[in-house]
């Protein structure tokens, strides 16, 4: 019976708990965004059409923060690979850098057949 409670104490950290605050707060950013851009807009057809409008002005958002991402990603990999040179690291890097890849190459290819 104490196994339980010791499970649940790792678990729920001070940083698991920092982490769900933060997606929490992001998430009431987003709904919130949505529900002042539907208000400005008019109605849901309103801000669903200004949306499509400024498509371009959102790709560029995307790829400028997709560099800025991967430029980050660079700059830790070096000091990573530097700290750990042993090819454990270097296996577990090519495997979060590939499903990396492929998460954003399955959301701009939803995105772009949706704009199709």
């Amino acid at each position: 019976m104490t196994a339980a409670p010791s499970r649940w104490r790792r678990l729920f950290t001070r940083a698991t708990a920092r982490r769900l605050m933060w997606i929490a707060v992001l998430l009431a950013a987003a709904i919130a965004a949505n529900v002042v851009g539907i208000r400005i807009a008019g109605s849901l057809d309103g801000w669903r059409q200004w949306m499509e409008e400024h498509a371009g002005f959102f790709l560029v958002w995307r790829l400028l923060l997709y560099g800025a991402t991967a430029y980050g990603w660079w700059w830790m990999r070096q000091r990573l690979r530097a700290r750990e040179p042993d090819g454990v690291a270097h296996r577990r890097l090519v495997r979060v850098e590939v499903a990396a890849v492929v998460v954003l190459v399955a959301l701009e290819g939803s995105l772009l057949l949706q704009a199709a």
